[in-house]
């Protein structure tokens, strides 16, 4: 198939500040019948295998280091391929809670990118939620076929969801730095961008940006 994007839900508990929610999260795949890659492999290594399927799994990518969104990484990883675990260096101490043994196999930076199945995946540092939370970025291309996928896409981790940014107020967290990764990295994108966010239901850049003002005066 041409280039694709398929969604996995998995469920588990997100642990922060000595407190522990239950959480449903997205974990984002894109590719096509040959290889893949994993954005945000959370809680449960099986379901996200399954859907990989005997495609070769070309990287997994942490949009940030909370548990709930690398706590099954290494579990995946093992499973076949040894693909590299990518994670932006300033969320190391949190990868750290998790995986205080080992280090993630190579770092996210802003302006890199990721080529899977003929596309290129841009990354995008967006922190606020977390210092070294990133997003992905893939530009429309008219090579693809259309009625499999189309126009350009943001992979928002918990940077920008439905209704505003992520959570902020925890360790780590800033509101006015979350603020300015918004404004200066994701609403700078084309109005049709999809939003493809880390929990809940997507977005697009044209349904959120009339809304920045309403946040700054909100504060969340």
């Amino acid at each position: 198939m041409p280039l694709d994007i398929a969604l996995v839900t998995t469920r588990g508990i997100f642990s922060i500040d000595d407190e522990d929610f239950e959480v449903e999260n997205n974990v984002w795949l894109v590719g096509d019948d040959h290889e893949v890659v994993v954005i945000d492999a959370a809680h449960d290594a099986e379901p996200i295998a399954a859907a990989v399927g005997d495609r070769k799994l070309t990287a997994i990518v942490c949009t940030h280091g909370h548990n709930d969104h690398i706590n099954a990484a290494v579990d995946l990883q093992s499973r076949g391929g040894r693909p590299p675990i990518l994670l932006h260096p300033a969320d190391e101490m949190l990868w750290d809670l998790v995986y205080p043994d080992r280090r993630p196999d190579a770092p996210l930076v802003h302006g890199g990118e990721l080529s899977v199945a003929g596309a290129t995946l841009r990354t995008l540092h967006t922190p606020g939620h977390s210092p070294g939370g990133i997003c992905l970025y893939l530009p429309a291309s008219s090579d693809r076929d259309p009625t499999v996928l189309s126009g350009s896409h943001v992979f928002g981790g918990d940077t920008l969801f439905r209704g505003g940014p992520g959570a902020t107020g925890r360790s780590f967290s800033d509101f006015p730095t979350i603020i300015e990764s918004i404004r200066r990295e994701l609403l700078s994108l084309p109005p049709a961008t999809v939003v493809h966010p880390g929990h809940g239901p997507g977005t697009s850049i044209a349904e959120e940006s009339p809304h920045l003002a309403e946040w700054v005066a909100r504060g969340h």
